[in-house]
């Protein structure tokens, strides 16, 4: 575990346990309950007319969150029916609980909104655009659905009840209405939020290109340091996921001149970095990316960049930390099952990754979950059933070298040779450097096969 070394193993567990279950969505929602314009037009007056608590909650990010959330209790004892500061202060612990990685948060912010509603149920927009976010981040991506609906039915404009409409409709494997959703929001608020969402629906469509239209776009209009960084790393990982390792550490390295130290950026700077060789300089990104973020995906990265090395011991320190945070991260009402299937599958117990990815399944039917599905499938020795969930990733035109791979070595192992040998180059020749130990499988069975024929 790459926390600090003179720290022992039960010390450095509980060092991490209150900083690993948060930042479970991919980019924070800024809740923005603007006042549009009756229908179906947008336009600037639509963009500028922010609802005062949306206004207040846009002042917490950065270093002061803590100190602003004092501060809205404060103004809350003195002002308790004050409905739009109790769904700030609920916006606030949702970001709190993303950005530090304290899940008591969630509950809070649960309680804030509830509060808020209380004293404003008909025409409170943005604690529902607030306990939509709430439950994107707790992955009940139905329950985000329903409450984003319900804020726009009040207000149409609502930025942040439509960027959430968007992530939960991709979670829930519904692309063709995520793409006419993203359409729709891009058409009524444009903006960073949306161009993000739109860009990463593009993506998953099997079009990066216009992914990367879309992000370009982004960047136009991304001016301050945050956003710059934000846009910056999407393009970074769209590049990634390409194989273009100069493209994304150029994009990486600007998104931390723009705020150094900024953790997906420098996650991404690390990754690319183990696919392209320079495992040194890799390491020890993902080193100071874990330290401060210890989540299931960034330990499995750093695990399996310590077993490429061949630093056995240290990768099963970061393997065994992903049970904790599980634990702790379903103690707090998040659903998990994709993240442990996906571990377990590879460095655990692969009955328990079954039965997770089972569970996720039947919750939520993405590309993601059906790859999972499939591969936990594999590693039981599942092969004829996990080729057609291998297949249901693949539908709706999605490029990810990781599940090329998986599904090349799924008809490898059902005998279908012509089928793997084409499955694996492909993964290879998309993103060479995909996982630092599955790309080394990918190579040693793809030789395997070729030396067969």
């Amino acid at each position: 575990m790459a926390l600090r070394p003179s720290l022992p193993p039960t010390a450095r567990t509980a060092a991490v346990v209150f900083a690993l279950a948060a930042g479970l969505t991919a980019a924070s929602i800024v809740i923005d309950a603007s006042d549009g314009p009756s229908g179906s037009g947008g336009g600037p007056d639509a963009a500028r007319a922010v609802h005062p608590a949306a206004a207040r909650y846009e002042q917490l990010s950065g270093d002061g969150l803590a100190r602003q959330i004092d501060a809205m209790q404060t103004h809350l004892r003195g002002e308790p029916k004050d409905a739009e500061s109790w769904a700030g202060l609920g916006s606030a612990y949702v970001e709190q609980a993303r950005t530090s990685g304290d899940p008591t948060r969630y509950p809070q912010a649960d309680k804030a909104f509830a509060r808020s509603l209380s004293l404003e149920p008909r025409d409170n927009d943005v604690a529902l655009a607030g306990r939509a976010s709430l439950a994107a981040a707790r992955h009940d991506f139905r329950g985000a659905l329903r409450d984003a609906d319900k804020a726009l039915k009040v207000n149409s404009y609502s930025q942040g009840a439509l960027a959430v409409r968007v992530d939960a409709l991709v979670e829930l494997g519904r692309y063709k209405d995520a793409y006419t959703a993203a359409k729709k929001a891009d058409s009524l608020r444009p903006g960073i939020p949306v161009f993000t969402r739109l860009a990463y629906v593009h993506e998953l469509r099997g079009d990066p290109a216009g992914a990367r239209r879309v992000l370009l776009r982004a960047q136009d209009s991304a001016t301050s340091p945050s956003d710059i960084a934000y846009v910056s790393t999407a393009l970074g990982q769209l590049a990634w996921n390409q194989g273009e390792y100069d493209t994304a550490r150029r994009a990486y390295g600007t998104a931390l001149r723009a705020v150094p130290g900024y953790l997906p950026a420098l996650e991404g700077q690390g990754r690319t970095s183990v696919a392209d060789g320079r495992q040194k300089a890799g390491i020890r990104d993902l080193e100071a990316v874990v330290r401060r973020y210890p989540l299931p995906a960034e330990l499995a990265a750093l695990g399996e960049a310590y077993e490429a090395r061949g630093d056995r011991s240290k990768a099963r320190g970061q393997y065994s930390v992903v049970d904790t945070w599980i634990a702790l991260a379903r103690a707090n009402g998040v659903a998990t099952d994709l993240d442990s299937a996906l571990v377990a599958a590879d460095h655990g117990d692969v009955k328990e990754a079954l039965k997770a990815a089972r569970a996720e399944w039947d919750r939520r039917r993405t590309v993601h979950t059906a790859d999972a599905l499939a591969w936990a499938l594999h590693r039981n020795g599942k092969d004829e059933e996990a080729l057609k969930y291998a297949k249901d990733a693949a539908e709706p035109g999605y490029r990810n070298a990781a599940f090329r791979y998986h599904r090349g070595v799924i008809e490898k192992s059902l005998g279908d040779d012509a089928s793997a040998r084409r499955r694996l180059k492909a993964a290879l020749d998309l993103n060479p450097g995909f996982s630092p130990t599955g790309a080394r499988a990918a190579k040693a069975a793809l030789k395997e096969l070729e030396a067969a024929r």
